[in-house]
Parts: C-alpha cells; structure tokens; sequence
C-alpha cells in the first residue's frame, strides 16, 4: 500500500512539472481535431491533458476528415487531390503517362488534364512545361502516383 502511494505522488509530481515545460508543445503534439477542439481553452499543456485530447481525436478519428476539409483546427495540404478518379487513373496508367509527359502530349496526359479540369485552352502550354520538368515529376522509378499528382499541379499552379 505504502508503495502505491509513493508511485502515485511521484507521478503527480512529474505530471505537475511536465505541465509547464510542455505547454507549448500541445499542438504540435496532439495534431488538429475534434479532441484538440473541445479541450482548447481548458488544455493546460500537460501530459494528462495532451492524452485525453490525443485519446479524443483518436476515438472519434476524425483527424483525417479534418485534414481533408480543413476543419476541426486542421490546416489543409495545399495540393490535396480533391479526385479520386485523378488518383486512380494516375496509379493505373503511371507508366504511360510518363511516356507522354516525356513526349510532351498524348491521350493519357490529355485525359489526366480533363480529370484535374485543366481548362482546353491552358493544356497547350501546361503540357510543354511538363516536359521540361520530367526530371522533378519523375524523381525515381519508386514514386507513388499521389507525389506524381502533387509535382503536376505545383508545376501547373
């Protein structure tokens, strides 16, 4: 018994002094999200606090949801894909598509532009820019069809 409450006091005292050291480190600990909403303002930095907002956000799982909409205190990614069948297309035909980047024009790169709406008229200087910047869409033969998309639009932005 005398044990359990000498544990008990020595974590109330690292869980006091933890709180101050810590306090600004809760965002960038716990992340955006439901949990992270409702204790702000009563989130006090500590351990027991950054838990209980980590244990909220994780229960809910909401995090995601607030990533993709920018809501719930969550910045959105600048180049999010907001296509699935952009994405979908791309993993499907990656291969091909490099072949018409490479070459400047073609039916996938034109089907690609049509599923990100890049407007008609702009396709005819979007798609030489592509070309001249193969080597930074195509870093390796690993690259995922997602860091494929978002080297695309930054290159079309």
């Amino acid at each position: 018994m005398k044990k359990v409450l000498v544990a008990s006091l020595a974590l109330s005292l690292l869980t006091a002094g933890a709180g101050s050291a810590l306090a600004g480190q809760a965002d960038r600990n716990t992340g955006c999200g439901l949990g992270t909403m409702l204790w702000e303002g009563k989130a006090d930095g500590s351990v027991i606090s950054q838990s209980l907002q980590a244990t909220t956000n994780g229960i809910f799982g909401n995090q995601t949801f607030g990533i993709t909409s920018g809501t719930l205190g969550c910045e959105q990614p600048a180049n999010i894909i907001k296509n699935d069948r952009a994405l979908a297309f791309t993993r499907d035909n990656l291969d091909v598509l490099a072949r018409d980047i490479a070459s400047g024009g073609g039916e996938t790169l034109d089907t690609l532009a049509e599923l990100l709406e890049v407007p008609a008229a702009n396709r005819s200087t979007l798609y030489p820019r592509l070309q001249e910047n193969f080597n930074t869409i195509f870093t390796t033969s690993e690259d995922s069809s997602a860091a494929v998309i978002d080297r695309i639009i930054s290159i079309a932005g």
